[in-house]
């Protein structure tokens, strides 16, 4: 459980000791709505956890930069957040003894002191006018209250602190806390070893600095302390973690920033940058599980690991806000936390890259992983040497056969993710799925309902491969073959296509679209397609996805893997597979 100065980070009001046996009331900013380049407004409390989302280029890391310089009252108009709300608590009082107790004061004019404090030096008069006269602005005081974790100021959180004298000094640098406060250093070190398998110590007899090391930590010898010079040549052989990687580095630097020193709101781009991804979902998790509960946080991310590290500690605290960019206009859209709280419910989606739609500008749902490929691969195809149009930031999934359409689908409506649907033939041999995933599309049913039912009913006209009598027939023969005592699985794969034989589907999903008669059904067939078309749903019109290449022999993935090898661009056999792409690429 993390300390500051004697107080619990996790209680309901977390205030600093002043002076011994003496508190008072800690100045509060809370960010209390932001006007959106779209039109919206969104409100906040200071116990909100704020996580953007969305495709790259969308605005993420700009709303975070945005946020900060309104709280600096910076003049120019912010591209994704116009305008923010500010609510400040606390007395004039209370501020300039909060500033005397977490600054280093400078005395050149003692009527108007300087106050020092991570990297950022305000002055007595600028302080009192911010805090008192500009409501909605902090000015000069914004960067001790409003703290923009960069990568950075991430990174330089692990450089070594200046030494302080630790009875007199105000702590800061993030590692003074450290330093001070056992319980903060084995607090630190025990998340750093879940993410890294070292500890992380702190040394506290380096001369005029305070470095980290890692590694294991030592044990002081009998007549030793942690400044006895034994102890210190054992310490002194760990590597110092400012001579690490980013990523060790990266990670000590957000957790101190965000649940360690006192920020009232931390707004953090990237945490997960330079993190592998079961680090990244575990310091998802240390933030939310660890944060304090007044403190508000606003992270820009583009990890699904991330994602789900927050969704791991299950906490009504976050809000996910996905941002689309669109042309000049930054679109957001404030995430259902009760359907992410489903998502994350249902063992399929949740062990699924269902999440991972939240950082493109569609997704396309297929049946199948072998469909998946063979789409993605001609998409590349079209759009790798093309300079006039960007490839279109598409990302397939799929969600192992039709009936787990619907699901996947409303998974990703809730999410605030637009979604392209693709299906072989006979999806249209059904009311449902068919109807589910035309409604969860945003489709009225009963505007096709008519048509639907009579391309089915002309479909199921036709005579099918084998009668009753065949089908008994060859079921018989495959079963007067069998002598072993448990039923072979090649026999119950045979039986299975005997059965589909028997019904015109079975030609109508190997064939497509030219199984249904001419005339009417063939009009109202087109009528449909068009409207499942409008709402991105695409029927595989061949039938299914062997049915563009029907040089090539058996099914699945094997299928797939011969036909990769092919020149996906220029054969001509491929010609229909890369117009359906290309209709996915123009779908608005």
């Amino acid at each position: 459980m993390l300390l500051t100065n004697n107080v619990n980070l996790k209680d309901s009001t977390p205030i600093p000791l002043y002076s011994e046996g003496f508190i008072m009331a800690t100045p509060c900013v809370t960010i209390k709505s932001a006007s959106f380049s779209d039109g919206s407004r969104i409100e906040f409390s200071e116990k909100d956890i704020v996580v953007f989302v969305g495709p790259n280029n969308s605005g993420k890391s700009a709303a975070l930069k945005n946020i900060f310089e309104k709280a600096k009252n910076f003049a120019n108009e912010g591209i994704v957040i116009k305008e923010i709300a500010l609510s400040k608590e606390g007395s004039k009082e209370d501020l300039l003894a909060w500033l005397e107790h977490v600054s280093k004061k400078q005395m050149q004019n003692p009527t108007n002191p300087g106050y020092s404090r991570l990297g950022i030096t305000v002055h007595k008069n600028q302080s009192e006018h911010s805090w008192t006269t500009t409501p909605n602005t902090l000015n000069e005081l914004a960067s001790f209250f409003v703290y923009h974790l960069s990568t950075e100021s991430r990174l330089s959180a692990a450089n070594p602190a200046s030494n302080i004298a630790l009875t007199r000094d105000p702590l800061t640098h993030p590692i003074h806390y450290l330093q001070v406060y056992d319980e903060i250093e084995l607090q630190i070190s025990n998340y750093f070893k879940q993410a890294f398998g070292q500890e992380l110590i702190v040394h506290r007899n380096a001369g005029n600095q305070v470095p980290l090391h890692c590694g294991e930590r030592p044990i002081p010898k009998e007549g030793e302390d942690r400044v006895s010079l034994g102890y210190i040549k054992e310490l002194e052989k760990l590597p110092t973690l400012h001579t690490q990687g980013d990523g060790m580095r990266g990670f000590v630097g957000v957790l101190l920033h965000s649940l360690v020193v006192d920020h009232s709101a931390v707004l953090i781009d990237e945490p997960e940058a330079f993190l592998h991804p079961p680090q990244a979902r575990l310091l998802g998790k240390m933030l939310i599980e660890n944060a304090p509960p007044n403190r508000q946080m606003f992270i820009a991310t583009h990890s699904g690991d991330f994602i789900r590290g927050l969704l791991d500690a299950s906490t009504e605290r976050v809000r996910i806000v996905r941002i689309q960019r669109e042309e000049n206009i930054n679109k957001i859209r404030e995430l259902d936390n009760e359907g992410i709280k489903n998502i994350w419910g249902d063992p399929l989606l949740r062990h699924s890259n269902v999440l991972d739609g939240l950082f493109h500008e569609k997704v396309v749902i297929c049946e199948s992983d072998s469909d998946c490929r063979f789409y993605a691969a001609v998409l590349d195809a079209l759009f790798e040497n093309r300079k006039d149009i960007p490839k279109p930031d598409f990302m397939f999934t799929h969600c192992g056969g039709k009936d787990r359409l619907p699901v996947v689908i409303q998974a990703l409506y809730k999410l605030g993710v637009p979604v392209i649907v693709i299906s072989d033939f006979d999806v249209l041999n059904n009311e449902s799925p068919l109807k589910e995933i035309y409604e969860n599309l945003g489709g009225d049913w009963d505007e096709v309902r008519s048509e639907w039912s009579l391309v089915k009913a002309s479909i199921e006209q036709k005579k099918p491969e084998l009668s009753s009598e065949d089908v008994i027939k060859e079921i018989n023969n495959v079963l007067s073959k069998i002598n072993e005592k448990v039923f072979p699985d090649s026999c119950r794969k045979d039986i299975t296509k005997i059965l589909k034989q028997s019904s015109p589907w079975s030609i109508a999903k190997s064939v497509g679209k030219s199984y249904i008669p001419s005339g009417a059904p063939t009009q109202a067939c087109n009528h449909l397609f068009d409207k499942l078309k409008e709402l991105g749903f695409f029927v595989v019109e061949v039938g299914e996805l062997e049915g563009f290449v029907r040089s090539v022999g058996n099914h699945g993935p094997k299928w797939v893997n011969i036909v990769l090898a092919k020149d996906l661009l220029n054969d001509p056999e491929l010609a229909a597979a890369r117009q359906f792409v290309n209709n996915l690429a123009r779908k608005p």
